[in-house]
């Protein structure tokens, strides 16, 4: 969830029973301890933090081994060379994968869960095979490691769908982004609201700041702009360069920035990367993160519960 993600929704989560994280990589070093230690404040609760491994993360990873943080969640790229040293430090290690070769290999390098991210995934998605297709293979390829689905998954049927698919749990992102407790911009939320699944695209417009990775985020006038033109690459694209936005904790919002509109964001707002995944169809208002866990908890029993009564009939 990027920079949607902060202490007091990792911790409401966790509180909460699931299980809560904090998107550090692009976060100085203070600011890591500091949300790292707010977490801690909040929450009794295990909760990891998610780092990228397209950018060096080494002074990242080891502020976060040093506060004591138990997951580290690794994404894009390569987690062989740090696995020893998270778990020399007793922390698990997490892996997003996009499909079985890859999840493969991480396993055979020591990670001890696989996150499989299904296309439909909002923000950066790595992989091409939708979740229904990706989520068996990854679990017949790395069993007995447990796999954490995501990717179009936000309500308890969701959850229900990928546990009957041999995944162990459910990462959800784009549910969460309608938490009263998501540190984005009233107005993107609000937008998030009003959206289905076809308002997403997955593209590469937004890419200032990480190149050459493809995305899913809401279609708004950016991304028109970008289609109307014929799809440009990067120098040639409608408004490029263009400062749309500003605010006191992130800077300037350039157009094409890859970046989360937060909530002290002031200007043209509807034009940022808004990252949302298929499933936002299914956000339909705004809750607390607790009230969210329960509610896809209470569901996907419901669920089980109804094809248990189908099966005895």
């Amino acid at each position: 969830m990027g920079e949607a993600s902060c202490p007091q929704l990792a911790a409401a989560v966790s509180n909460a029973g699931g299980l809560g994280m904090l998107a550090l990589s692009f976060v100085d070093l203070d600011e890591i301890r500091r949300q790292v230690r707010e977490t801690k404040a909040l929450s009794q609760r295990p909760f990891g933090v998610n780092l990228i491994l397209d950018f060096d993360q080494q002074e990242q990873l080891a502020v976060c081994l040093e506060e004591g943080v138990p997951i580290i969640s690794l994404f894009w790229g390569d987690p062989t060379p740090l696995v020893s040293r998270i778990h020399g430090a007793g922390a698990v290690v997490f892996h997003t994968a996009p499909d079985a070769a890859d999840a493969r290999r991480a396993v055979d390098a020591g990670v001890d869960i696989i996150v499989a991210q299904g296309w439909e995934a909002g923000g950066h998605v790595r992989g091409q095979m939708s979740s229904l297709c990706l989520i068996p293979s990854v679990v017949d390829a790395v069993a007995p490691t447990p796999v954490l689905a995501a990717g179009g998954i936000a309500d308890g049927r969701g959850l229900a769908a990928v546990l009957a698919l041999g995944a162990s749990g459910a990462w959800i992102g784009t549910r969460y982004l309608a938490a009263k407790e998501a540190a984005i911009h009233s107005h993107y939320r609000e937008l998030l609201l009003r959206a289905n699944g076809t308002d997403t695209v997955y593209t590469q417009v937004f890419d200032v700041g990480w190149p050459n990775a493809p995305h899913r985020v809401l279609r708004n006038t950016t991304v028109r702009a970008w289609e109307a033109a014929s799809r440009p690459c990067s120098g040639n694209r409608p408004g490029e360069g263009e400062v749309l936005a500003t605010s006191p904790s992130r800077g300037e919002f350039v157009r094409h920035r890859s970046a989360t509109p937060g909530a002290d964001a002031k200007g043209d707002i509807e034009a940022l990367s808004l990252w949302a995944g298929q499933g936002v169809g299914l956000v339909t208002r705004v809750q607390g993160a607790a009230e969210i866990v329960q509610e896809i908890i209470d569901e996907a029993r419901s669920v089980f519960r109804s094809c248990a009564a189908l099966a005895a009939s």
